[in-house]
């Protein structure tokens, strides 16, 4: 390792090796060739003072050009493209694809624009989503059409009192080996074993069977018997919920309600597009689906996503934004909305999925990095079961929404908008 360290010291280049010390006959010409080795050494010396004397003067007149007075966090976190070519045509495939399933889905779905976006945006980050509306809205139709769209394996579960775990997760069975003659426990994987899984009417089975999911949603994999399987990608789960008939409900508990992503509410939609739902499903329709994203286009666009540069006065935005839904009165120092209406506020996950929700609208729409208005847009979905109101606001008929909107309004986004 020394003898390798040495030979590449600029001093031995121009060294008389022990053959040219011993032949004194050769010492002119070794003079020679160590004046020709000082030349160059000189001329590349030149050289790289020529580059340091021009990267100096660019550094200079960048100086110049930068008042002193500007904020080196935000100049520093300015938005970025991605770091390389294949992140951006993979970008430009993400936008493409998005317009393409659109154009697939409202073969078969009219209107709802926003919640396809919202559902659309769940499957770029690799989320799960509550979806809530009455009867009749196409909630399953989205979902079912969706995978249909996507070509991933799609799985309903109709969640009842008397739905175990064991429906959900799999179980294992007593099979016949026809080799032995014998018998042996075999896994039979649940429905859960797919790519797209629509729990409707989470909230009509008991909280014991709820829990199946959990470790599904969060490590997308399940254990039963002590043995783990992990489950294929891409994984999504969108659960739906009845607001209406509660009576024989089991609303879900706070820590499975923070697991997804978006609340998405879906309302009636208007007479001109509740016109064109009569119209086209009292019809025979029966579209053919093109293909335009697969489940590993999803995979690599959820990696391209977390790629996707946020500046530092955006992510101090998005906590602010989050923490000041936690200042009830025990901090002494929230909004007064906050201290009267509010009993707990957000988690640390409404941050992260605001950040990425926020980082797939942002591809979406053609830009490679995120703004105050990415933000406040996904606000709504992402906090709304996270900010959990007390007595007095539901006395009082406030909702979360309500809430929300002050939150925005109580936090101001920063003059610069940088």
């Amino acid at each position: 390792m020394e003898r390798d360290t040495a030979a590449t010291e600029p001093t031995d280049v121009v060294e008389p090796t022990d053959d040219a010390r011993e032949a004194t006959s050769a010492a002119a010409t070794t003079a020679s060739a160590a004046a020709a080795a000082s030349t160059d050494t000189t001329d590349a010396a030149q050289r790289t003072d020529a580059v340091d004397a021009v990267v100096d003067d660019a550094a200079g007149e960048t100086e110049e050009a930068t008042p002193a007075d500007a904020a080196p966090a935000i100049v520093a976190a300015a938005p970025t493209d991605l770091e390389s070519p294949d992140d951006i045509a993979l970008a430009d495939k993400l936008k493409a694809g998005r317009e393409q399933i659109l154009s697939e889905l409202h073969k078969k779905i009219i209107g709802q624009d926003e919640i396809i976006e919202q559902v659309l945006q769940t499957l770029f980050v690799g989320g799960n989503s509550l979806i809530v509306g009455v009867p009749g809205l196409a909630k399953t139709l989205l979902i079912q059409t969706m995978a249909q769209v996507l070509d991933l394996k799609f799985a309903r579960i109709q969640f009842t009192p008397d739905l175990m775990p064991s429906d959900i997760t799999g179980t294992d069975i007593i099979q016949d080996d026809p080799e032995t003659g014998g018998r042996r426990m075999v896994f039979a994987p649940g429905p859960v074993f797919t790519n797209i899984l629509l729990a409707d009417e989470i909230n009509r089975t008991p909280p014991k069977t709820q829990s199946a999911l959990l470790e599904a949603m969060q490590e997308h994999r399940v254990t039963v018997q002590g043995r783990t399987y992990q489950l294929d990608e891409p994984f999504f789960v969108f659960a739906t919920q009845n607001p209406i008939e509660l009576e024989g409900t089991y609303p879900l508990p706070e820590a499975q309600l923070d697991r997804f992503m978006f609340h998405i509410v879906i309302e009636h939609p208007p007479e001109h597009e509740e016109l064109e739902v009569v119209r086209t499903t009292t019809i025979t329709n029966n579209p053919d689906y093109r293909h335009a994203v697969t489940g590993d286009d999803l995979v690599a666009f959820q990696e391209l996503v977390r790629k996707v540069p946020v500046s530092e006065a955006v992510m101090r935005y998005t906590l602010e934004l989050v923490r000041t839904s936690r200042r009830n009165e025990k901090d002494g120092d929230g909004p007064d909305f906050v201290k009267k209406w509010v009993q707990y506020g957000a988690s640390v996950r409404a941050a992260q999925y605001l950040v990425l929700g926020s980082k797939a609208r942002a591809l979406t729409q053609g830009r490679y990095h995120v703004n105050f208005d990415d933000i406040r847009a996904l606000s709504r979905p992402v906090l709304r079961h996270r900010v959990l109101l007390n007595f007095h606001a539901e006395s009082e008929g406030i909702t979360s929404d309500q809430i929300v909107d002050q939150l925005l309004e109580a936090v101001p986004v920063p003059a610069s908008r940088m």
